[in-house]
């Protein structure tokens, strides 16, 4: 695999890992995955469809293509998409949060149980709400890596990387991830 998929596989895709496993998805859920064209959430998507469960990405219009494309409903964000999510499968068994924003209040919301509520950011309502906060420290080692590998070595995972920086370039790669609507990870390359 390319070295920027390699390099981003790691934290990513183990983060992506510890998520998808702390809602416990099973065929036939659905969950809803925010940011879910974003660097973690983008993985999270297809490691979701790949356990069975429809998936509903709460991203920007412009990465609806490639999520629809990865067999993610996709939906956007913003006002009202509590009543898109309803619109669009009626019941919600899991929510992953890779984006912060009141996300895990809208997952509550929608009657998501605590348990089944994951956040890699809003660590404030971990304590406040009862959810999890699993992330890559829960899924990180060589036996997992080497899963997520054997993935994107058959093609059942795509590991997107919207942008490479020189490491020269560190100051303008970070202002890029800021902004907050990649598709897929921003990589430093030495």
């Amino acid at each position: 695999m390319p070295w920027e998929v390699a390099g981003s596989l790691f934290v990513a895709g183990t983060t992506a890992k510890a998520a998808v496993r702390a809602v416990a998805l099973k065929p036939g859920d659905t969950v809803v995955v925010s940011g879910a064209a974003g660097g973690v959430g983008s993985i999270t998507v297809q490691l979701a469809a790949l356990a069975g469960a429809t998936v509903i990405g709460l991203a920007s219009p412009a990465n609806h293509d490639w999520l629809a494309s990865h067999g993610v409903i996709p939906l956007p964000y913003g006002e009202g998409v509590a009543d898109r999510i309803r619109q669009s499968d009626g019941h919600v068994d899991a929510f992953i949060d890779t984006f912060g924003d009141g996300y895990v209040n809208l997952a509550l919301d929608l009657g998501v149980d605590p348990s089944r509520v994951d956040t890699i950011i809003n660590f404030d309502a971990v304590e406040r709400y009862g959810v999890k906060a699993e992330y890559y420290g829960d899924e990180a080692s060589a036996s997992v890596l080497a899963e997520l590998a054997e993935l994107v070595a058959d093609g059942r995972l795509d590991v997107p990387v919207e942008a490479t920086f020189p490491l020269e370039q560190v100051r303008e790669a970070y202002q890029r991830l800021e902004q907050r609507h990649t598709q897929g990870k921003i990589v430093l390359v030495p």
